[in-house]
C-alpha cells in the first residue's frame, strides 16, 4: 500500500489582502499546504511557526519587516527556508536578508512566476541537508 503524499505546509506573511490571497491561490493551485498571516507578529505568536516547511515573507510591512520576521525565526532556531518577496530591487536588502538567515530573496512582479518552483527546490534542499544531519 502506497503512503499518502503530504503536502509542503507553506507560510505566508504579507499585509496586502489581495496579495495574500493571490499567493494562498496559486500555492494551493500548486499543491501546497498554505497558511496565511496579515503580520510578522501575528505569525510569531500563533503556535505552528516549528511546523511550516517554508516561509514566504513580504519585505515591506507596518511595524515588522520581513527581514525581522526572518531574524526572530531564526533566533528561536527555526531551520525552514525562508524566501523574502519584494519589490525593491537593493544590493542592501540582500545584505540584509542574508544576515537574518533568509535562503532568497525575489523580486516583484517576477516572483509569483518562479515562487513553486523555488518553494519545492528549498524545501527539498532543507530536508537533504536534514538527512545528512
Amino acid at each position: 500500500m502506497a503512503s499518502p503524499v503530504t503536502k509542503s505546509r507553506i507560510c505566508v506573511v504579507d499585509d496586502d489582502l489581495d496579495v495574500l490571497s493571490s499567493l494562498r491561490f496559486l500555492l494551493e493551485a500548486e499543491g501546497f499546504d498554505v497558511q496565511t498571516f496579515r503580520s510578522g507578529a501575528a505569525m510569531l505568536d500563533s503556535t505552528a511557526t516549528e511546523h511550516f516547511d517554508c516561509f514566504v515573507l513580504d519585505f515591506k510591512m507596518p511595524n515588522m519587516t520581513g527581514i525581522a520576521v526572518a531574524s526572530s525565526l531564526r533566533g528561536r532556531n527555526v531551520i525552514a527556508p525562508i524566501i523574502l518577496i519584494t519589490g525593491y530591487s537593493d544590493e542592501n536588502i540582500e545584505v540584509k536578508a542574508t544576515v537574518a538567515g533568509i535562503d532568497l530573496v525575489l523580486l516583484n512582479p517576477d516572483a509569483e512566476e518562479s515562487l513553486a518552483s523555488q518553494i519545492r527546490a528549498a524545501v527539498q534542499r532543507n530536508s537533504h541537508a536534514g538527512a545528512l544531519r
